[in-house]
């Protein structure tokens, strides 16, 4: 697979977006989510990011195989945060 510089700039630019959506994430969760998420809703919070990344980054390299292990991480990210915020919800008692 030969990397075009299309191709590397795209790359570029899904890498800058995502290291600014881990800034902005950590400005939010500093104020009171920080202290109150579990274990598995952060993990499943990070899993979701890589694998949307390397979503992303398969697209542009134009690797299906990529794009669906991303996918696919991102998919059990999501369902990992959404078992830690029942699992949250059910400890406060909501």
């Amino acid at each position: 697979m030969k990397i075009t510089p299309m191709k590397s700039i795209g790359l570029s630019v899904i890498l800058a977006l995502l290291a600014c959506s881990f800034g902005a994430y950590a400005e939010d969760t500093k104020e009171e989510k920080a202290i109150n998420m579990n274990k598995d809703q952060i993990k499943g919070r990070v899993d979701e990011a890589q694998g949307k990344a390397k979503e992303e980054t398969g697209k542009v390299l134009d690797d299906k195989e990529m794009e669906v292990e991303g996918n696919v991480q991102k998919n059990v990210g999501k369902a990992q945060k959404g078992f830690g915020d029942t699992k949250k919800d059910i400890q406060e008692g909501k």
